[in-house]
């Protein structure tokens, strides 16, 4: 049998894991695929770095990139570089050749998913990226695949493993936002740098494909609208064990009448809620389907064997359709949905002020609420000294109504400070 050839571009956590995975599998996966796999080279950017046990013939390794993509005896090109450029270029090099495409890399394809889908649609190869969301779940297949004949409305998530995880210790302990990134930095969940995670850059990334997939239209990170955690305190975690609530950073993708809204941001969430319970780095997808109803999706979100998981099961898929003369599905955007802006995103607010206690506040504060017609849900009010706090949750009202609303509430003489504002989701309205 011809072996399907696979250049490998990138050999850090999750490439080594992709070479041992090719490698101690090799059988079943012959079996599986109808041909052996073997690979062809495996790009990286220092051949004198130490790899650790990696098994495989140091002859393998090479610094071009490019050189190896465009060889003529390589099918399949797996990255797990990341980043756009270059990758970017060598993944539609490799599809306008005609080579199936497996990649990881979550930041290209929420910045230029297009560039790719279009390159694949000139060559004719495939380009599969289930490894880019959620790790080890199986979530992007289903999306574009199992659930293809039914009409998706909404799509809400944790897909950030480290911020799920700052959370959760936020939430079990008591700690503050510091000192629980610290605890996660120390256990390897949080990088040296971790930006991209807390700010939500890759929460934002990741909403952005699943949106492109669940709405059939083509949806960039630019257009997601992104919050971060770094703002949320242990005062705002006792405030949502009040409300029976904890605090996840959440994506939501929304099919709101005939366009898209996509969102990240922390955000309230009632305990009984399916995604509350998912704790420590796990991420879990929660979708709503017309017909299929609710599904949700659970298990690891990252690191090195999950991930290699993921484009394992991907690399099967692209072989056996080279094997086979065919391609899967091309990318569906035919909906092409409209981005809704975050202003007319409908969502509830918990607000926190620290107020003068005297008479007259609250229905100086109600009535700023009243003016941009967002109604109060809740007020919880408890005295100190001279100043109160007022912790007030609202109904569902268009969000520039309710950030119109916190503007005009820091003028007011009688507000010392709004304390903390955060988005309430899945408590239906009373």
């Amino acid at each position: 049998m011809k072996p399907v050839r696979v250049a490998l571009l990138g050999c850090g956590t999750v490439g080594s894991e992709v070479v041992r995975l090719l490698l101690d599998q090799a059988g079943d996966l012959t079996a599986r695929i109808g041909a052996p796999v073997e690979i062809a080279g495996i790009a990286v950017r220092r051949l004198g770095r130490d790899r650790g046990d990696v098994p495989v013939d140091p002859a393998l390794f090479t610094t071009d990139a490019l050189g190896l993509v465009k060889r003529d005896d390589v099918d399949v090109v797996v990255e797990v570089v990341g980043g756009i450029e270059p990758a970017r270029t060598w993944l539609v090099e490799a599809l306008k050749a005609g080579k199936s495409v497996v990649t990881a890399n979550k930041a290209l394809l929420a910045e230029d998913g297009g560039t790719l889908h279009d390159a694949a649609t000139e060559g004719g190869a495939d380009l599969y990226y289930e490894a880019s969301v959620a790790g080890a779940i199986p979530l992007l297949r289903p999306l574009r695949e199992s659930l293809h004949g039914d009409t998706i409305t909404k799509v809400t998530g944790i897909v950030n493993g480290t911020t799920n995880y700052i959370l959760s210790s936020m939430d079990s302990t008591g700690a503050g936002f510091t000192e629980a990134l610290e605890e996660a930095t120390a256990l390897g969940y949080a990088e040296a740098d971790p930006t991209a995670d807390v700010e939500g850059f890759d929460a934002a990334a990741k909403a952005a494909i699943l949106a492109s997939l669940a709405f059939h239209s083509r949806v960039s990170a630019a257009d997601v609208h992104r919050e971060g955690i770094t703002e949320v305190t242990a005062a705002d975690m006792a405030s949502a064990k009040a409300m029976g609530c904890t605090i996840k950073l959440l994506c939501i993708a929304a099919r709101i009448d005939d366009s898209v809204s996509v969102r990240v941001h922390p955000a309230m969430i009632p305990r009984t809620h399916p995604l509350a319970s998912v704790g420590d780095a796990f991420n879990a997808v929660f979708v709503e389907a017309a017909a299929a109803g609710q599904l949700m999706f659970y298990g690891r979100g990252a690191g090195g064997a999950p991930t290699a998981s993921a484009v394992l099961g991907d690399i099967v898929a692209v072989s056996r359709n080279r094997l086979a003369g065919v391609r899967a599905a091309s990318e569906s955007r035919y909906a092409d949905l409209p981005i809704r802006p975050m202003g007319e995103a409908v969502t509830r607010y918990h607000i926190s002020l620290d107020v003068a206690d005297r008479a007259g506040v609250l229905a100086a504060v109600a009535g700023v609420f009243a003016k941009h017609d967002v109604s109060i849900a809740t007020v919880r009010q408890s005295g100190r000294g001279d100043d109160a706090v007022l912790v007030i949750v609202t109904h569902a009202a268009p969000d520039a109504a309710l950030t119109a609303t916190v503007r005009e509430l820091q003028q007011l003489d009688i507000v010392r400070s709004i304390a903390s504002v955060l988005r309430v989701e899945g408590i239906e309205a009373t």
